[in-house]
């Protein structure tokens, strides 16, 4: 932005420094009067499958909206009775065959071996360091963490409820990584915890990934599980009571991966309507080779930013 411009979007004025006028841009810019909660927990599956889907949604009709991640607790402890009967899930081990057909499916890659020889024990550990991070630091951080837990969890095959494994993936964040989960282990980081678990029981949510979109007059719709692009624009449409949305311009693929860090074959196919066939040469036509690498993992191409290996 011109420096010489104090612009405030929510009114749609904008003025030039040290004129006398005011000149009115864009009245039409949409106030944000939709709140879409999205209801979630790091072990979800289903939820690291629509990451392509949802990074979509909330780029091109973010503007629309107020963004909510809400931290359901999908796993309080395994117990001797069955955690997910419905499923076939009874202990860890029954996880992986589930997980690894959501990979497959949704081609956002899941090992999930971890499961049988390291299992995750509790999916509250990484909720509650999620919300202290939320708290002392901003949502926009804490939904990294969210990120970067799920690509260590599901492709990178690491128990992201273990304390060690929290703190280097807090740390890599940019953030005291040791402070932040001795914080996230103090009573006060399961009060967060429950505060979200208390919304989420007043949103009427029973599965993950649950998004609720509600409106002014405090009316909304409830999607439930993972579902196509479109139908959450659809669902937007309805809240807002408009047949025509005005979607933001798709980013960049280089400012896209320079925010991201990491992105899936999957993920820029969705973002980019692209073809798997196509991938490859329309990222050699949007990236400089300094600016990337891409790797591969259990079948599926991925791309980083140049710099640590993962």
């Amino acid at each position: 932005m011109n420096n010489s411009m104090i612009c405030d979007l929510e009114t749609g004025v904008c003025g030039t420094a040290g004129e006398e006028e005011m000149e009115m841009v864009d009245f039409n810019a949409p106030k944000k009067s939709i709140e879409v909660y999205y209801v979630t927990d790091p072990i979800c599956s289903h939820c690291w499958a629509i990451e392509p889907v949802l990074r979509r949604f909330k780029e091109q009709y973010g503007h629309y909206f107020n963004f909510h991640p809400v931290m359901g607790g999908l796993l309080e402890k395994w117990g001797d009775g069955p955690v997910d009967p419905a499923n076939g899930i009874y202990g860890p081990a029954d996880v992986v065959p589930h997980w690894r057909e959501v990979g497959v499916y949704s081609r956002m890659p899941i090992d999930g071996s971890l499961m049988i020889d390291n299992p995750v024990q509790s999916s509250y550990p990484p909720s509650r360091v999620y919300k202290v991070i939320q708290k002392n630091h901003n949502a926009a951080m804490a939904y990294e963490y969210l990120r970067r837990s799920r690509e260590a969890l599901f492709a990178f095959n690491q128990n992201i409820a273990d304390p060690s494994v929290m703190i280097e993936i807090v740390n890599t964040l940019g953030l005291d990584g040791d402070a932040i989960v001795k914080e996230a282990e103090q009573p006060a980081g399961q009060q967060l915890l429950n505060e979200d678990f208390g919304l989420a029981r007043s949103l009427g949510v029973r599965g993950f990934p649950t998004i609720i979109m509600i409106n002014e007059e405090n009316k909304g719709v409830k999607m439930v599980g993972g579902r196509p692009f479109e139908y959450y624009v659809d669902g937007l449409k309805q809240v807002l009571n408009k047949e025509e949305l005005q979607p933001k311009p798709l980013p960049s693929l280089s400012s896209l991966l320079e925010k991201e860090k990491l992105l899936f074959s999957k993920e820029i196919e969705v973002m980019y309507d692209l073809e798997q066939l196509d991938i490859n040469a329309f990222v050699e036509k949007e990236l400089s080779p300094a600016q990337y690498q891409v790797k591969e993992i259990l079948g599926e191409s991925y791309f980083t930013t140049k710099g640590p290996v993962k």
